[in-house]
């Protein structure tokens, strides 16, 4: 399934900027987006906000059809960034906002802190519903859910087999799998890969590296009381890590989303790369015409999740039982199995995972791989969420601005952790 659309760059994290214009309240001009949801209609009329692609129009079709009494209509950005500017501007101004916003899954820790703004989700009839870590990162501090899960990214491990082969190592899934149960088996294997295939990476950036890494790590930047800390063993650890890689040569040493990365994809620019559910779009796009991509059911360290969004009510909606019902309805496990057959969005919802449209799901591209069992079995690995805090996603910007810098060498690795320890200085 290709999934080369605008939903698979990176959902980039709420700026400090946008968060300080919401906490101040800062009124901002525009009209009220709301559109047609007005007391008193009948049908009652909500809308959606949505940004790249979530799978949704033909699931809306659907609904509306079904309801004629509850008529809905997206409203659809090209990225988060466009979103999130759209969100923070109406929500310090009181007013405009659609009756459903989707959230960036990095986003929902400042969403969460300001709560109060949004509709409490809470049904004991949806208990279950989401995988654990989904339905937490939802939750507020009072045990009120703020967002109904939509799609989730456990990650797995893609790779070039035809690579594999030219450096003399296992090709079939399951023994690529057995080459890197651990961080340090996988790096040990990209060593022996470069030195049979000069001039070939071992995986796609150290951007992109960090972030699944980091997706194993409790408290990478702030403890759970909001205390920053970024000067703990493990995230010096992963620093120093990939650090290493980039003078050893196992990374492109390229921004991820650039177009120099884009380009790597038909160049045989690197071997590997950490996937989520939503990136196998993004390789048989970015990678169109090339042989011998294929996926494993592994991820160094265990599991870990990149990814994933949630569906608000902001307490601006004219309907908010009606905005609701139709977001408790299209995050069920039916309409999340219908949005993966649609776009492949990996579902968050528990039932949707053993259904047989998942469970049976292949992808030609990746030699027929199964990516909805693998997919599944990473999800069911995954033990350990990040804690994210309101500072979460700045300081991760931050850290990925220090690894930029060793990678393009503007700075040494030391250089550039000095930098980044007074960049979150001066988020403190």
């Amino acid at each position: 399934m290709n999934r080369s659309t605008p939903r698979m760059i990176p959902r980039i994290a709420l700026t400090a900027t946008a968060a300080v214009l919401l906490s101040l309240g800062l009124a901002a001009c525009g009209g009220d987006d709301s559109g047609d949801a007005q007391s008193g209609d009948s049908p009652v009329k909500i809308t959606i906000a949505t940004f790249n692609e979530f799978g949704y129009e033909d699931l809306i079709s659907e609904w509306n059809a079904n309801n004629p009494d509850i008529q809905v209509t997206q409203k659809k950005v090209g990225t988060w960034d466009d979103a999130k500017e759209n969100l923070y501007t109406k929500l310090a101004a009181g007013s405009g906002l659609s009756d459903i916003e989707a959230i960036e899954g990095d986003s929902m820790p400042a969403i969460l802190d300001q709560s109060d703004a949004f509709v409490d989700l809470t049904d004991p009839a949806l208990d279950g519903r989401w995988l654990d870590f989904k339905a937490k990162a939802a939750t507020d501090a009072d045990g009120q859910m703020i967002g109904y899960g939509t799609d989730a990214g456990p990650e797995g491990i893609c790779y070039r087999s035809d690579l594999f082969a030219k450096a003399g190592l296992p090709t079939d899934r399951d023994e690529v799998a057995g080459l890197m149960g651990t961080w340090d088996d996988y790096f040990a294997t990209g060593e022996e890969f470069i030195k049979k295939v000069p001039g070939t990476a071992w995986y796609d950036s150290t951007g992109g590296t960090a972030q699944a890494m980091l997706n194993q790590v409790a408290n990478p930047f702030e403890q759970d009381d909001n205390t920053i800390d970024v000067e703990n063993p493990e995230l010096e650890a992963i620093y120093a890590q990939l650090s290493k890689n980039v003078a050893d040569g196992l990374s492109t040493k390229l921004p991820q989303w650039s177009d120099d990365w884009t380009a790597a994809f038909q160049k045989d620019g690197f071997a590997t790369m950490a996937c989520p559910g939503w990136m196998l779009g993004v390789v048989s796009g970015n990678a169109d015409g090339v042989k011998g991509w294929d996926f494993a059911n592994v991820f160094p360290g265990g599991g870990g999740n990149w990814g994933g969004s949630f569906l608000t009510v902001p307490k601006q909606s004219e309907h908010p039982d009606e905005a609701k019902k139709f977001a408790a309805w299209i995050t069920a496990p039916e309409q999340q199995t219908k949005a993966f057959e649609a776009i492949g969005a990996f579902p968050s919802t528990v039932d949707a995972l053993q259904s047989p449209e998942i469970q049976d799901a292949t992808n030609e591209f990746f030699n027929n791989a199964p990516v909805g069992q693998i997919l599944s079995d990473r999800a069911a690995a995954i033990t350990v969420q990040p804690y994210k805090g309101p500072k979460y996603s700045d300081i991760l910007q931050a850290f990925q601005a220090a690894l930029l810098r060793v990678d393009d060498g503007s700075n040494s690795p030391d250089e550039s952790w000095k930098t980044f320890l007074s960049d979150v200085d001066q988020l403190s």
